[in-house]
């Protein structure tokens, strides 16, 4: 059962060693700078590729409409077409890859599977059930370093523990960084020893079980292409990006969270794009790659976060859990606009600004008293860029029971958050159009207009427009209670 874990990889072309490779393609969905693909034409004769619809996975999926399978079906097509250029291509199957990729294997007499490493609790154990299956054939699982720059293992305290605050955590990864390469592992001087697949299928959504998504994001366009587009765009304002990342009506993201969820961009080039140019705005982009570096680390080194809080402390809390205001919450009725404005993108468009996501989820949790896990499962259901251990960490920092995270007695006010990064309410405006007319004064917080100025501009609360579902004051309270309560203090 054993999974063979380079580490390094390969930097320079190898003489053969195998006659067959298989490449099997997960979340790194390009043809260049790309880890296993490189070990295997770099180590193997013939080389096939392979991408399994994992049944395992999709069937799990509650709803058929679901905007992931569109991206990752059009990144799939976008990535068959560019292998064929090279003299390969990519096979297509559907089923439960722990049997698939072994089918396969098998079929081509491919003595190796090469694959990226992968960091989650389902994985692993995938991972571990196909390379059981694949020794009893004589053949092997190989997995390389891919998705991130440091592994669970490669960022530790001197006395050898994992860190559990981030800043810590940042600091040796920079210092790491030093002395380490993240120059790309080159394919294309390599592709003469590419295969063309004789198995597989070309799968349209219907094959799949899926119909195409609903308000489909256009702003975040799939494949390497999209990848390119976006990356593009984004270099012209990355020097801006400290300035303008929290404002959520303006373009100061980079909008690739998709893509390197899905591996249409190599996170090595973005780390070199960030060293490069070594501006603030580089540097604050550089900060968040460490950040999902460290929510990897933390996933992979405490895989119980997935269903628990990190902190013991934490772990009873007692939750409300109002299903009628946790309904409100997820379709943006909450009465709060900058809440509705957050729930509302990501419903129409499967994704959320960062800073919305954190609005968001405080407000789920700590003016609702809604349990984390909740908001955690419904943005997995909906976000284009989910990830388990980004998402995990993101809705345990804003919950207060992460590894280093907000402190509970710190609770965003979603009126000032409104007016901090939403000055002019332009983002509001755009996914809570009920508020067009609304008057700047009142925006953030439209319960406070008299009713002379609603009457005037036709929105009266309550019937336009929601009422608070809660007074945040108060709802503040309840929470520092419940918290100290779960923590003990004071007793």
């Amino acid at each position: 059962m054993n999974v063979y874990i380079i580490k390094a990889g390969f930097k320079s072309p190898l003489s053969a060693i195998y006659e067959t490779a298989l490449v099997w393609f997960r979340r790194d969905l390009r043809n260049f700078d790309h880890a296993a693909l490189h070990a295997a034409l770099s180590t193997a004769k013939n080389v096939y590729c392979l991408f399994v619809f994992d049944t395992d996975i999709l069937d799990a999926l509650s709803e058929r409409q679901d905007r992931r399978i569109d991206f990752i079906l059009e990144s799939v097509n976008e990535l068959h077409q560019a292998l064929e250029l090279e003299g390969g291509g990519l096979g297509i199957v559907l089923g439960s890859a722990r049997s698939e990729v072994v089918r396969i294997a098998v079929t081509v007499c491919a003595d190796v599977v090469y694959a990226a490493s992968d960091y989650e609790p389902f994985t692993i154990d995938r991972d571990k059930a196909v390379a059981s299956s694949l020794q009893g054939y004589g053949k092997k699982l190989i997995l390389l370093k891919d998705q991130v720059i440091f592994e669970k293992h490669e960022i530790l305290t001197d006395g050898g523990m994992p860190y559990r605050v981030f800043s810590y955590y940042k600091k040796a990864w920079l210092k790491k960084l030093e002395g380490c390469s993240v120059e790309s592992y080159p394919v294309e001087n390599l592709s003469g020893r590419m295969m063309k697949p004789e198995f597989g299928i070309r799968p349209e959504l219907k094959d799949l079980g899926f119909y195409p998504s609903k308000n489909g994001n256009d702003a975040i366009p799939p494949g390497m292409k999209g990848g390119k587009v976006l990356l593009d765009r984004f270099c012209d304002r990355i020097g801006q990006y400290h300035l303008l990342r929290d404002q959520p009506a303006y373009d100061g993201v980079s909008y690739l969270s998709a893509h390197l969820r899905f591996g249409t961009v190599s996170i090595r080039q973005l780390v070199r794009l960030c060293q490069d140019m070594k501006t603030d705005g580089a540097m604050a982009f550089l900060s968040e790659l460490i950040w999902r570096d460290f929510f990897f680390m933390i996933l992979a080194q405490f895989p119980f976060v997935a269903s628990q809080s990190f902190r013991p402390d934490c772990r009873n809390l007692n939750w409300s859990n109002s299903v009628g205001f946790f309904e409100r919450w997820k379709y943006g009725n909450t009465g709060y606009p900058i809440v509705d404005a957050g729930m509302r993108q990501l419903n129409e468009t499967g994704y959320m600004h960062n800073r919305l996501r954190m609005i968001t989820a405080s407000f789920l949790c700590k003016d609702l008293h809604v349990d984390w896990r909740w908001g955690e499962a419904y943005f997995a259901a909906r976000l284009l860029d989910f990830d388990l251990s980004a998402n995990n960490g993101g809705w345990q920092w804003s919950a207060s029971t992460g590894t280093d995270a907000q402190p509970y007695f710190r609770i965003f006010n979603p009126v000032i958050q409104s007016k901090k990064f939403d000055s002019k309410g332009h983002f509001i405006r755009t996914y809570v159009p009920e508020l067009l007319r609304c008057p700047d004064a009142y925006i953030h917080a439209p319960w406070t207009m008299p009713l002379s100025v609603q009457r005037s501009v036709g929105i009266v609360l309550g019937r336009d427009y929601s009422l608070p579902v809660v007074d945040h004051a108060k709802e503040r309270l309840v929470s520092l209670d419940m918290y100290k309560n779960a923590a003990g203090v004071g007793q």
